[in-house]
């Protein structure tokens, strides 16, 4: 028995009308997977499968959490995954994917592996930027951060464009000066950088 026999569905002999399944995802599911983009998680699924004429309406709702490492200090976080998906299979001469929604399978094969797709499915449910919530970042990964981070003069700035203010409120290293020459701000950093030129 294959590691996704479980998620194969054999459309040929799928009985009219609509079919249920539940799936629940863990640690072996995602170790099974072997993808970089998610390790671990518990996520259950509900699927139903609708049979009509020449096709098979497929309707799937997960939700769970999997866990991913913070885009700002590297450590795992958890990340609540919620989604419906639909996807449309039609049997036919070869296997092709019309769109993101519509494939269809061989019809000597009449049957389909959904594991890649619920995996595909919570992907696409991981927000582009993914951190930790305010001070649950790692500290020593903070700090380091930190201390090598720009710090913008101007007091304009917004606050959701600058990471520091997401941190726990621990005061900014004092290594970081600006001063004041001739009314105009100027970094330190870059008086250095002028030396070379």
């Amino acid at each position: 028995m294959g590691k996704f026999s479980p998620f194969k569905i054999d459309l040929k002999n799928l009985p009219e009308g609509t079919n249920t399944y539940s799936y629940e995802l863990d640690r072996k599911f995602f170790d099974a997977i072997d993808h970089e983009d998610v390790r671990k998680g518990k996520v259950e699924v509900e699927l139903t499968v609708k049979r009509t004429n020449g096709a098979f309406e497929f309707n799937f709702h997960l939700n769970g959490t999997v866990q991913i490492p913070c885009d700002r200090c590297l450590d795992e976080m958890d990340q609540e995954i919620e989604t419906n998906n639909r996807l449309i299979v039609k049997l036919g001469d070869e296997y092709l994917e019309e769109t993101d929604e519509m494939i269809t399978i061989p019809i000597e094969e009449s049957e389909i592996n959904i594991a890649w797709f619920l995996y595909e499915f919570i992907v696409l449910n991981i927000p582009i930027r993914h951190v930790h919530i305010p001070g649950k970042c790692n500290k020593v990964m903070t700090k380091k951060y930190r201390k090598h981070q720009a710090v913008s003069t101007s007091d304009d700035s917004d606050d959701d464009e600058d990471p520091v203010d997401e941190f726990d409120n621990e005061d900014i290293d004092d290594d970081i000066d600006v001063t004041d020459d001739s009314t105009q701000e100027t970094d330190p950093r870059w008086d250095e950088l002028k030396k070379l030129i």
